[in-house]
């Protein structure tokens, strides 16, 4: 065993004694060094020779012997029972993984082929300021009302602790359907909202549910790279429909037959900011009339729009039950909370139910009551102001920033609603961008370009300046102004 006890000594810092007392005994038996028949030491003599505890022996011969390479009994010394091939031990090692594409099922394999590094995630660490479009500041956080609510609803006493309806708590569904109606226009049932965890949960539900391989589906281009990395995880092919400054132009959707679904944000397109006007709304209802195809509405920061009342969700004119509308508390509380809601048709609650229940049972119970609390208390609806006149402040900051310290031709775009802004910089091109950001972020700030939003490539589409796409929510308005010195002297240096 002197063999044994040199390469223990050298895997001595590895994590876990029994497991290298098993890997060591398990590689003799592999390469033929214990033969089938062989003895083993007793455990006593093992762990001496080793240096190890006599029960970490023990363990390493049991899980041989579970495993079948060892026979032991009462009294006698263990034997090498069966062979272990070298193959078989390098397969085992760790490291080495099986071909993936012989193991994953289709979907996996569209997954495990995706690009899921999107302009939020691009940087290893966040900059010192921070434009970061999808976060809020954590000072917003109505964390006393939030507080009181979760402690009321852990000190409310249950008969038992089970497993809640895959919809969603009672409460929190009538709470919205009163609150949807007055913010957003939108009439419906309690029964036709489902609670998830966070507007993906919904969106993957949707292309879970509504497309299959070989069915097509349109999404807005530039838009948001996350709805449309689920829709091509079903298997579904993507039809891009460009957007200009009003939101996606109905005019190019397409006249194919396998279309089963259309996804837009018409409140406030994702990124450019345009708002679907009504003739075009009605328009897309038509279509979806037409193709026999749903339409699934992100409402997505819906609740911000500045200098007049939120436009009312396009769900609040669809006639037909095609509109599948999505909403989410991630822009007025915190993307953290993960709680964000369907409203469906009526002819798909069913479905949907039965899905969530699959996925994950349910969300969160404690803080779905929680925010019904709120809602109904009308704290909710009091934050809600809150925060659309403090980051009504801060977009003013940003945009009055942009004309004193950035070039004259700057221009910014989608600013009439939303928690971001695109900023165009014709002095550069779309090239540019990643010589910017970097250059910018070796500043400390950090920026994120538009270029990676767009599905299709810039040779087939018409020429267009750089863009930055600039989140103002999480930050003051000191670093708001400082931020653009930052970046007019990133721009400067790069021109």
């Amino acid at each position: 065993m002197s063999q044994l006890k040199a390469k223990a000594d050298r895997r001595r810092g590895a994590n876990g004694g029994g497991r290298r007392v098993y890997a060591l005994l398990r590689a003799q038996i592999a390469d033929g060094s214990l033969a089938v028949g062989a003895k083993l030491p007793s455990t006593r003599a093992l762990a001496a020779d080793l240096g190890v505890a006599r029960s970490t022996v023990t363990v390493a011969y049991e899980q041989l012997a579970a495993e079948g390479f060892l026979a032991t009994a009462p009294g006698r010394a263990a034997r090498v029972a069966a062979p272990l091939a070298p193959d078989a031990l390098a397969q085992a090692q760790p490291g080495s993984q099986p071909r993936l594409a012989s193991v994953l099922s289709a979907y996996g394999q569209r997954v495990a082929g995706m690009e899921l590094l999107t302009a939020q995630t691009s940087a290893a660490a966040p900059a010192r300021i921070d434009f970061l479009y999808g976060a809020v500041a954590a000072r917003d956080f109505p964390t006393l009302a939030w507080k009181r609510a979760y402690q009321a609803e852990l000190l409310r006493q249950q008969p038992s602790l089970y497993y809640a309806a895959p919809e969603g708590d009672s409460g929190l569904r009538q709470a919205l359907q009163g609150y949807l109606r007055r913010a957003r226009g939108l009439a419906c049932s309690a029964e036709q909202i489902v609670i998830v965890q966070g507007a993906q949960q919904a969106i993957d539900l949707c292309a879970r549910l509504l497309l299959e391989p070989g069915s097509a589906y349109v999404f807005e281009d530039p838009g948001y790279v996350m709805a449309r990395r689920c829709f091509e995880a079903s298997g579904a092919r993507g039809v891009a429909v460009p957007v200009d400054a009003l939101g996606m132009d109905t005019s190019s959707l397409p006249f194919d037959a396998q279309v089963r679904l259309a996804y837009v944000t018409p409140s406030h397109q994702f990124p450019l900011g345009g708002v679907l006007p009504i003739a075009r709304r009605q328009a897309l209802l038509q279509w979806a009339r037409q193709h026999n195809a749903w339409i699934v509405e992100d409402d997505y920061d819906g609740e911000f729009r500045y200098g007049q009342r939120p436009i009312d969700a396009l769900q609040s004119i669809d006639a037909d039950g095609r509109v599948i509308y999505i909403g989410t508390f991630s822009k007025a509380l915190s993307p953290q909370l993960r709680l964000a809601y369907l409203v469906l048709p009526a002819s798909l609650v069913p479905l949907f139910r039965k899905a969530k229940r699959l996925a994950d049972r349910h969300a969160p119970v404690i803080e779905q009551r929680a925010l019904a609390s709120l809602i109904d208390s009308g704290a909710y609806e009091r934050h809600v102001r809150r925060m659309r006149r403090e980051n009504e402040r801060r977009r003013s900051a940003l945009l009055d920033a942009i004309r004193r310290r950035l070039p004259a031709d700057a221009k910014v775009a989608g600013t009439a609603a939303g928690l971001h802004l695109v900023l165009w910089l014709p002095s550069l091109r779309p090239g540019h961008e990643p010589q910017l950001i970097a250059a910018a972020r070796a500043a400390g700030v950090g920026v994120y370009a538009v270029s990676p939003l767009f599905a299709r490539p810039q040779s087939a589409m018409p020429p267009r300046p750089a863009g930055l796409i600039l989140g103002y929510a999480s930050l003051t308005l000191a670093q708001i102004d400082e931020g653009m010195q930052r970046l007019a002297d990133a721009i400067a240096a790069l021109a």
